[in-house]
């Protein structure tokens, strides 16, 4: 149809106008395909290969992502290892011979108490009072039928001069403090025999180095205070102290004689002569060694240093207080000095057994166990005293064995090494009669007590060999204490046993939290970047054994009482 239209051409081509829109037909023919969708294509082009290198880019951070889930199971895995734990039993290197023999003294141990128990029921008589110590003291409002070994004050003898009683009080309160009784066990006791004197309000407030004593009259009030720890006192005068005690709680004795007593047993001399202490010693050396684990050449350094240690201190025996300190310091440097060039020459000499059972008269394991038995009981300012006293003691004898270290040039990080030839299984138990005969001679212990102390000896070490197989060092101490505190206080009730106290002290350094904070304090002066443990194993050490004590007086004051054994009360 348009083609018609444009045949007269000749026309338009005479006026000369026509070209102009015959150009301009064509022009919109060309300007449909100027939008030149060519651009188009050119960008899609350039666009594909923008985006092409962009996604490999997030392909690449995908692949780092199935990795991290792998991970993930392996972390869960070391969070279940703690409590997929095997048992101590599985993982313990206690000898079986040993453990054998643990059990067959704990069975003879708990058969030897049941027959002591029965017949003690059947020896009593009806009608007495099961035990004065049991019951709360009596006054003399009291009147009872009380046979002649429980005799109280009755009503017509009225109470004894309270001048008397205070200074009975004061003598008695100070001689216990310095046979290193726990302060609750002063206080009740000094509360028990003021009752039992007339003078039931009495108030008291013992301390490790003070005593206090008021007691309050119708006019005026008597107070006395003095100073007390000053002195150590001996196992045959921590005896006769404590047998004062019981006499003057189960009303026996008066203030006057009673303070005579006092005064006697603690000005008395030793039971033994100075050979017979060195001896002692010498033997408390070689049985710690063995306890310890050391060789046949760990005993005998041992046992010679220990000699050597025992002149040490026969010789500064008279040196004042303040000079003690020094003592402690030299006798450890003497002795490390000794046993570390020994190691220099070649000798296979442990570190341990050596260094610590010569130094043994110096650890203070019974006072940081009395000191964790005073802050259990809530007397903290008595167990924090003895804890510094303690802790302070431990520092000195580090200080001296790091000093002969850096003399001689051998690391203070391998005192917890050992030597490699033990006695074997048996040479602990050996260790244990040779440690307690020798405690018995050197601390001047009655010779009728030796079998009672090896008997408390035996039944800790039988304990914390059974509570290291089940549950690990740190609770066999635990266990030691536990089993050995009613065995002593039951040895205490026959007439040839000792008092608890005196079957305690040597079981407290038997178990020797003092030698494991001996090392961890001497590894820190070292740099050992293990000591901090080691000094936490001591410290809870120490908590287990006065935990384990506490648990026994409970576990022997209610055995006691049903089987009406005048057992001690703490």
């Amino acid at each position: 149809m348009t083609w018609p239209t444009v045949v007269p051409d000749p026309e338009v081509t005479t006026t000369g106008v026509t070209p102009e829109p015959t150009e301009t037909v064509p022009e919109p023919t060309v300007t449909t395909p100027a939008p030149e969708p060519a651009p188009t294509p050119d960008t899609t082009v350039t666009v594909t290969p923008t985006q092409t290198p962009a996604e490999p880019v997030p392909t690449v951070t995908v692949t780092p992502e199935p990795p991290s889930p792998e991970p993930v199971p392996t972390q869960t895995v070391v969070v279940e290892v703690p409590f997929t734990r095997d048992p101590a039993v599985t993982t313990s290197t206690i000898p079986f011979g040993a453990i054998v023999t643990a059990l067959l003294v704990l069975v003879v141990a708990t058969a030897a108490l049941v027959v002591l128990v029965r017949r003690a029921r059947a020896q009593r008589p009806s009608g007495t009072v099961a035990s004065a110590a049991l019951e709360p003291a009596a006054t003399t409002t009291e009147i009872g039928v009380l046979d002649d070994a429980h005799a109280v004050a009755l009503p017509g003898d009225g109470p004894s001069d309270t001048v008397e009683t205070v200074r009975f009080l004061m003598v008695l309160g100070e001689a216990m403090i310095d046979s290193s009784a726990p302060v609750v066990q002063v206080t009740r006791t000094l509360e028990r025999v003021a009752a039992i004197n007339g003078e039931p309000d009495v108030e008291v407030i013992a301390l490790p180095t003070a005593l206090l004593v008021s007691v309050p009259g119708r006019t005026a009030t008597q107070t006395a205070a003095s100073s007390a720890g000053w002195r150590a006192l001996r196992l045959h005068q921590v005896q006769d102290v404590l047998g004062v005690a019981d006499d003057a709680e189960a009303g026996r004795v008066g203030p006057v004689e009673g303070a005579e007593r006092i005064e006697a047993a603690v000005a008395a001399p030793p039971l033994y002569g100075g050979p017979a202490r060195v001896l002692g010693y010498v033997a408390v050396s070689a049985g710690l060694a063995m306890i310890l684990g050391g060789s046949l050449v760990d005993v005998l350094v041992a046992a010679v240093l220990g000699a050597v240690i025992a002149c040490l201190q026969v010789a500064t025996a008279r040196l004042p207080a303040a000079y003690q300190a020094l003592v402690v310091l030299s006798c450890a440097f003497v002795v490390s000095g000794a046993v570390f060039l020994l190691s220099r020459t070649g000798i296979d000499v442990g570190m341990l057994a050596p260094l610590v059972a010569p130094l043994v008269t110096f650890l203070p394991g019974a006072l940081l166990t009395t000191a964790a038995i005073d802050l259990a009981t809530r007397q903290m300012i008595a167990g924090s005293a003895r804890l510094a006293s303690g802790v302070m003691q431990l520092v000195l004898l580090a200080l001296g064995i790091t000093g002969a270290a850096a003399l001689v040039g051998v690391p203070a990080a391998q005192l917890g090494t050992g030597s490699s030839h033990s006695l074997g299984w048996a040479g602990p138990w050996i260790g244990v009669f040779v440690y307690g005969t020798g405690v018995v001679f050197h601390n001047c212990a009655r010779r009728a007590a030796l079998p009672w102390i090896l008997l408390v000896l035996v039944v800790a070490y039988a304990g914390q060999v059974v509570g290291g197989l089940f549950f690990g060092g740190v609770v066999s101490a635990f266990v030691g204490a536990l089993l050995m505190t009613p065995v002593a206080m039951f040895a205490a009730t026959r007439p040839t046993g000792p008092p608890a106290l005196v079957g305690f002290l040597p079981g407290f350094w038997l178990l020797v939290p003092g030698a494991l904070g001996l090392v961890g304090v001497t590894s820190i002066l070292g740099d050992d970047a293990q000591a901090l443990d080691t000094v936490v194993a001591a410290g809870t050490t120490m908590v287990a054994i006065s935990l384990g004590v506490l648990a026994g007086i409970a576990l022997g004051s209610a055995v006691g009482r049903r089987a009406g054994l005048a057992v001690e009360r703490f």
